[in-house]
């Protein structure tokens, strides 16, 4: 199945900017961030863009510059109007949309590109991560002006950390030294070192109905996923990706369901549950697909952006037919 939409495309082009990252708001349901940069990312500056989509298209609510390449965003879960973003020259950008001009506060600490921000999902804590180039992964209090601590032990770039959406203070990254890390923000150390890959990872994301399930996207062109009680071997491979796979997110809706996107210009739909787990594959951008995220208030809506200079938001074909598979994992297992 390729390239099929289960309804309209929403597209949006804004010529000069290729895009690093898609966001959905988890507060209005519509409404997109986006960060892009100039030149593919090697030079020049960088753009927020928060849309909104209606009935004709796609429309830009608010747009910010900042002096370098923005490579990802994250919203607050505690403020519906702000966002950070992360840039090529080491900084953090603390945006708020109701605001016209920003950023209200920035963040310098990093030493090379940051490439990876995401601002925790559990209750009581309010807290942003940040993966660097530099090899190290900060730990910031939007609040504070400075970090509150740092990470170090991957052996290379540092290219995602993202947050467990169950457990209290603990995220996940990925590096080009071919691990998968998961850490401890309240010891400021790592609990677990999972040689995921015999390649770089540039993603990670957390099964949403599992606390111990993580899926990896790598060089290898491979998609992993990892039991944190047993990490000898993954339990499931998916396999399709010609190219390196830049982004990967489990499904808000189902449990075994995920969609990654890729260098191959590409967004898979998976189940893993299936014994023929590829659902459908999208095709309708004509570069790097970098940017991919799964709607929190519509189970069948996606966002993805490219550096073709285009944002699509759609509903692909496999998510609009009834009866996906809402299993939970422990159901899959037996």
């Amino acid at each position: 199945m390729n390239g099929a939409h289960g309804g309209s495309v929403r597209s949006l082009r804004v010529p000069g900017r290729h895009g690093y990252a898609a966001e959905f708001s988890p507060y209005l349901p519509g409404r997109l961030a986006c960060a892009a940069a100039q030149h593919y990312g090697i030079a020049g500056c960088g753009t927020l863009l928060i849309l909104d989509q209606n009935e004709s298209g796609l429309n830009i609510f608010r747009s910010f510059d900042w002096s370098d390449g923005l490579f990802d965003v994250t919203w607050s879960e505690n403020n519906e109007h702000v966002l950070v973003t992360c840039s090529g020259d080491g900084s953090l950008q603390l945006w708020d949309t109701a605001k016209a001009t920003g950023p209200l506060q920035v963040y310098k600490e990093h030493t090379q590109e940051v490439y990876s921000v995401d601002w925790s999902q559990t209750r009581g804590e309010q807290l942003v991560v940040s993966g660097s180039w530099d090899q190290t992964i900060k730990l910031w209090d939007p609040t504070v002006g400075k970090s509150l601590c740092t990470f170090r032990g991957h052996e290379s770039v540092i290219y995602s950390t993202i947050w467990s959406p169950h457990i209290p203070g603990c995220f996940a990254s990925t590096s080009g030294d071919h691990t998968l890390r998961i850490w401890d923000a309240k010891t400021a150390g790592v609990r677990i070192v999972v040689p995921a890959h015999q390649a770089e990872i540039l993603t990670c994301d957390w099964c949403k109905y599992n606390e111990n399930l993580l899926v990896t996207g790598a060089v290898d062109c491979s998609l992993r996923g990892w039991d944190l009680r047993n990490i000898r071997q993954p339990v499931f491979e998916l396999l399709g990706h010609t190219y390196a796979i830049r982004r990967v997110k489990f499904s808000p809706f189902h449990a075994s369901v995920l969609a990654s996107c890729s260098y191959d210009f590409t967004v898979r739909f998976w189940n893993f549950s299936k014994p023929d787990p590829l659902l459908e594959t999208v095709d309708h951008h004509t570069e790097f697909t970098c940017g991919l995220d799964l709607s929190l208030q519509s189970p069948t809506q996606v966002a993805d952006c490219a550096w073709d200079e285009t944002i699509k938001i759609y509903d692909p074909v496999c998510l609009t037919v009834p009866a996906q598979d809402t299993l939970l994992w422990s159901d899959t297992k037996s």
